[in-house]
């Protein structure tokens, strides 16, 4: 009976790996067959001697999707002596984590085996969830691997990262993508060597992937399907089966990816990194860029306002008054946003943002600010000169002085407005560009006729 039992068994998984997704079925199963993050799991690295020696402390393999950050937990469940157990992350409860804490613990004590346990989006757990991990993996109970897209900096506890070590993986470059492809296309686990991949397809596939290895094999099977003769399926035929090979052109892919969008979480790491390309761009002056970044955004369906807000700061913080018309674009790009909306407000927002590349830059109303306030919230406390100070309430018939500056032909007089201790230029620093500078140039030679 066991024996039938493991027949069955046997042939229920190969009916599902038949029927599995080409990017399942084409998983590496151990470290020589792993390509690309060479940083990571190169010869001599860290996390490689680790693995190869059964050897691996709690670790959170941080990076963006098709990176093969689920592929390395499998490879360690191959490899390792020690239990492996999965904790799904998105219907996983604390009930769940403390049952596999204690079989972990039972299992510690009864035979020494030690248990790894894998969390996939480990982000994805609340505060007290990732608390119950905390002892565990604290007494090796339990060896953690983590796995997230989110920067575990911000979305793990910082007691859980302080026990574990991150492991940061990229997206994988170019000529692993290709390699990961021409191996699916003539692996009998994948396409079998049934199909022929013209040159610019396979860039296409390469352009689509923007470095997702899961992404590259799944345009690659959907290309297949749009080439494969109709008819019954041709999954699981062998080469000798076909008389020649099906090619698969670059009509093909397109036709599988009828709208190519890059990779883009708007509560993750890329929504922060492409909003601050977008504004380092504008503050840079570079107009191609601002494009491009606005384009991603926009792209990605990226809210409208959140871009618009940017660009409004933008317009005093980086621009301020060497061109006070820039908050005024920036407050009517904001409005287009609100009132118009997509797609028209597209127009907008990059009108707004070309407008602020444009324009002379002047940092002087950010940085005043700040300087001013770090005095207020640092400085000793000042008291306002007399002649500045209300005139409403007994005994204001002693203070100062006060010069009414439209008294004055220029509209301007000598006086002190300062608080004794500070003086004029501790806190404010124009820029030597736009309408800030002709300004000041125009009242210095406008004070300079009145000596």
């Amino acid at each position: 009976m066991h024996g039938m039992d493991t027949l069955f068994t046997n042939m229920e998984r190969q009916t599902r790996s038949l029927n599995a997704p080409l990017a399942a079925r084409m998983r590496p199963q151990t470290l020589e067959d792993y390509v690309g993050q060479d940083d990571v799991v190169g010869p001599g690295s860290w996390l490689r001697v680790a693995i190869e020696h059964d050897a691996l402390s709690s670790v959170l393999l941080y990076g963006p999707a098709g990176t093969g950050k689920t592929t390395l937990a499998r490879i360690v469940a191959n490899t390792t002596h020690a239990e492996f157990v999965e904790v799904s992350a998105i219907t996983g409860t604390v009930k769940d984590l403390r049952r596999e804490i204690e079989a972990a613990d039972s299992r510690l004590l009864a035979s020494g085996r030690r248990t790894i346990l894998f969390v996939d989006e480990i982000h994805r757990f609340n505060r007290s969830q990732q608390d119950a991990l905390l002892h565990a993996v604290e007494n090796r109970t339990v060896v953690l691997i983590g796995a997230t897209t989110e920067n575990p900096f911000f979305e793990v506890n910082s007691a859980l990262i302080s026990r574990s070590r991150v492991v940061e993986l990229q997206p994988l470059g170019d000529d692993a993508i290709r390699s990961i492809v021409l191996h699916a296309l003539d692996a009998p686990e994948g396409l079998g060597g049934r199909f022929v991949l013209a040159s610019d397809a396979l860039d296409q596939i390469v352009t689509l992937a923007g470095g997702d290895a899961r992404s590259a094999l799944t345009s690659l099977e959907l290309a297949s399907q749009m080439a494969a003769p109709a008819g019954p399926a041709n999954e699981g035929q062998d080469q000798s089966q076909t008389s020649e090979q099906i090619p698969i052109t670059l009509d093909h892919v397109l036709e599988a990816n009828p709208r190519h969008g890059l990779a883009y979480d708007k509560h993750g790491d890329m929504h922060y990194d492409v909003i601050s390309a977008f504004i380092k761009s504008m503050r840079g002056s570079d107009p191609d860029a601002a494009l491009y970044w606005l384009a991603r955004m926009i792209d990605a369906g990226e809210d409208p306002k959140f871009i618009a807000r940017r660009i409004f700061i933008l317009a005093s913080e980086d621009i301020g008054n060497a061109d006070p018309q820039a908050l005024l674009v920036a407050n009517a790009a904001f409005r287009a946003c609100e009132v118009i909306g997509y797609p028209e407000c597209r127009i907008n927002l990059a009108q707004a943002a070309l407008y602020m590349c444009l324009a002379p830059k002047s940092n002087a109303a950010e940085a005043g600010i700040d300087a001013a306030l770090a005095e207020v919230r640092n400085g000793p406390r000042r008291e306002v000169p007399s002649h500045l100070r209300d005139r409403h309430r007994p005994g204001s018939e002693g203070y100062g002085t006060y010069r009414y500056p439209h008294d004055y032909p220029a509209g301007w007089v000598e006086q002190r407005y300062l608080p004794e201790g500070l003086e004029r230029g501790d806190f404010f620093f124009p820029s030597s560009r736009g309408w800030e500078a002709w300004r000041l140039d125009a009242v210095a030679r406008d004070r300079a006729d009145l000596v």
